[in-house]
């Protein structure tokens, strides 16, 4: 029996699986992702190759989440437990070899000012001028990202962005039925702690509408207008 069927039966002793399943490793999923597919009667779930290696029990977990996921129940099982606490303990075992210097400044300042410097570095990185996904806390591979859009915006935003992301990767998250919770209410309530938080709100709302207009206001232009 192979790990879906496994993970499968524990969540639904009483229900035959009647799809054909197919487990796959490779490098092409970032560090500890998976992803699950249903296409007709074909059950298909990828895993990132450091998942090859891993207690099959922890495996189980992962794939049950998946299965909870795609099938919309409601579930809460000794493996999910196994599962989460994996997840919890990764950034201690990933290796901090992705830090952009400006943005391990702003670490600096804020785990001084609001966590007592009792926070380990993770990776910090800047990714995409993205006005929806502002900043980024990756479980899986224990890294922060910043939209580039506030590379030039002043350190008070920087610090509150690194804030709200670290406040993550302090509070972690709460599983419940199989579904993860990251914004709980300790969390919203230690972000409302920080000074000036919806003036800071405002003026990020600020530079995402003043940089959308700016693209909007570009002239596109044709390869034969340099030979005018």
């Amino acid at each position: 029996m192979d790990l879906i069927q496994q993970s499968f039966q524990r969540l639904y002793p009483n229900k035959p699986l009647n799809y054909i399943t197919k487990l796959e490793y490779n490098l092409r999923l970032n560090d500890f992702n998976a992803n699950i597919k249903l296409y007709k009667n074909i059950l298909s779930i990828n895993l990132n190759l450091q998942w090859k290696d891993i207690d099959d029990e922890i495996k189980i977990g992962l794939i049950q989440t998946l299965l909870i996921k795609i099938f919309k129940h409601k579930f809460h099982t000794h493996n999910i437990d196994l599962y989460n606490n994996f997840i919890r303990n990764i950034p201690i075992l990933t290796k901090k070899n992705n830090i952009d210097p400006y943005l391990e400044q702003s670490f600096h300042r804020v785990n001084q000012q609001f966590f007592q410097n009792e926070l380990e570095k993770p990776n910090l990185a800047w990714g995409q001028a993205s006005f929806h996904k502002l900043a980024h806390y990756n479980f899986h591979n224990d890294t922060i990202t910043v939209s580039t859009i506030f590379q030039k915006s002043s350190l008070p935003i920087l610090d509150f962005l690194m804030y709200h992301e670290l406040l993550h990767k302090h509070h972690q998250f709460r599983n419940h039925n199989g579904r993860n919770s990251f914004h709980t209410s300790q969390f919203r309530q230690d972000e409302n702690l920080y000074p000036n938080k919806q003036q800071i709100e405002q003026e990020i709302n600020d530079i995402i509408h003043l940089q959308k207009r700016s693209l909007r206001t570009i002239k596109p232009f044709s390869v034969w207008d340099f030979f005018k």
